[in-house]
């Protein structure tokens, strides 16, 4: 990590492909607007449903078929870049409010939550993905360099006389509470 409190740096994977740093757009700006490091196809949950002649045939019962279930999963389109900031803080990642109405692109858990102790973890060495679902009619291509998500800086407080056996992050999504 910097001498520096809270930022951005790129993971080592990305180091020689010319990613940016997020930066806020006007001196107002909240967010820090991240972007893709690579050309991801986000895919349209329609078209698949309409692929498998409807929702009858990806259902069996009222769950969805195992065989079906990659067809209605979002998508992890890497930024390249980690973030690190002061314990009792973490960045929240807010979908562009563009996204929506231009590409039909929404985060499916509403935010995302980049914890202090997910930089550097051992799995991914603290790698921000952008999960991304498409509600439109067309798959969309999201490029290299587009804005995806925006990043803010927020602090925490936790509540007094905690009383827990910290586990240690090995690595991304899902691995806080296994």
């Amino acid at each position: 990590m910097s001498e520096h409190v809270r930022g951005f740096e790129v993971v080592s994977k990305y180091k020689e492909e010319s990613i940016d740093l997020p930066a806020r757009a006007t001196i107002g700006s909240a967010g820090y607007d991240l972007k893709a490091a690579k050309d991801t196809v986000v895919p349209s949950i329609w078209k698949a449903l309409l692929a498998h002649n409807g929702l009858n045939n990806l259902l069996e019962g009222n769950a969805i078929k195992e065989e079906n279930k990659e067809f209605l999963a979002s998508t992890l389109v890497p930024t390249g870049i980690k973030a690190f900031m002061p314990e009792r803080e973490y960045l929240l990642l807010a979908n562009r409010s563009s996204n929506p109405m231009k590409k039909q692109l929404a985060l499916p858990n509403g935010i995302g939550i980049i914890d202090a102790d997910y930089y550097g973890n051992t799995d991914n060495e603290g790698e921000i993905f952008v999960q991304l679902v498409n509600y439109g009619f067309e798959d969309v291509l999201v490029k290299k360099g587009d804005r995806i998500a925006q990043g803010i800086f927020t602090p925490y407080e936790i509540v007094d006389n905690e009383v827990n056996e910290f586990q240690t992050r090995i690595g991304g999504f899902g691995s806080s509470g296994v």
